[in-house]
């Protein structure tokens, strides 16, 4: 219970613009960025670029960080899901997407980079959208637009829990994800993929935030609607990947990701 609290004050806190612990690290630093500013002034000539007190601009969080980050579980989720979709494609000779809300700057990206052609549904407005990118600004709740067993290749990674919480200003509607999984069923083409991921854990409503489904729950759904499970995997509370894992295995968990393919 208080891991959960402090991971959800930690979020609250980030998304307002105030990261408790990087301030607190910025601080430990401050007498190292200021040993360092009187080294560069004694330093011959200062190359050519004299260091001013009014262009000072401290960053003081990197001195012992690391070259960056492999672990969190959005890069996880996103380098998994490209890894299986990309070569799909390619042997089914596809080469356009359907994506509803997944982030541009990971899954989607990579996709584009790959020469899939996509086609993204959000909520949000996009400017200027990436070449070979088509957006269209909507709200994909109920896929109005899209025929039955219309769309070969389709995926929404991190969405559905937003779906109805007024967070990206949608209208309120408690049953908005259960009606956008049903219609992401509806609009997949026979023989298709979806490729699907949302958090799974102790089913709650952290509102407005996001929703976290028992994975049984949403296995059940599905397979209601007509799917069938290509691969399923797991990355834990931790950030750890478990291939193959059994999503429905972890309903115990506090906050962790379930990636799904399935298939009509």
């Amino acid at each position: 219970m208080m891991m959960s609290f402090l991971r959800r004050a930690h979020a609250f806190c980030s998304m307002h613009g105030i990261n408790p612990l990087t301030m607190a690290r910025s601080l430990r630093y401050l007498p190292t960025f200021v040993s360092d500013i009187a080294r560069y002034r004694r330093s011959p000539a200062e190359a050519g670029f004299p260091l001013r007190l009014g262009n000072l601009f401290p960053v003081l969080v990197d001195l012992h960080d690391s070259a960056g980050s492999a672990a969190s579980q959005s890069f996880i989720q996103d380098l998994w899901m490209a890894r299986r979709l990309i070569p799909h494609l390619a042997t089914t000779k596809g080469h356009n997407h359907l994506d509803i809300g997944s982030r541009i700057d990971g899954f989607v990206g990579s996709l584009l980079a790959s020469g899939i052609q996509v086609t993204q549904v959000d909520i949000r407005p996009l400017p200027n959208p990436p070449q070979g990118l088509t957006f269209l600004q909507d709200d994909a709740t109920r896929l109005a637009s899209l025929k039955d067993g219309s769309v070969p290749s389709l995926s929404s990674l991190h969405a559905a829990e937003h779906f109805g919480l007024g967070r990206y200003g949608d209208p309120i509607d408690p049953s908005a994800c259960f009606t956008f999984m049903h219609n992401l069923a509806r609009v997949l083409k026979k023989g298709g993929r979806l490729y699907f991921c949302t958090p799974i854990g102790h089913e709650r409503l952290e509102f407005n935030a996001h929703r976290i489904f028992n994975p049984a729950r949403l296995l059940s759904l599905f397979a209601g609607a007509g799917l069938k499970v290509v691969e399923t995997a797991v990355i834990t509370s931790q950030g750890q990947l478990l291939e193959g894992a059994n999503p429905a295995d972890h309903a115990h968990e506090d906050f962790a990701n379930g990636l799904f393919i399935f298939t009509k």
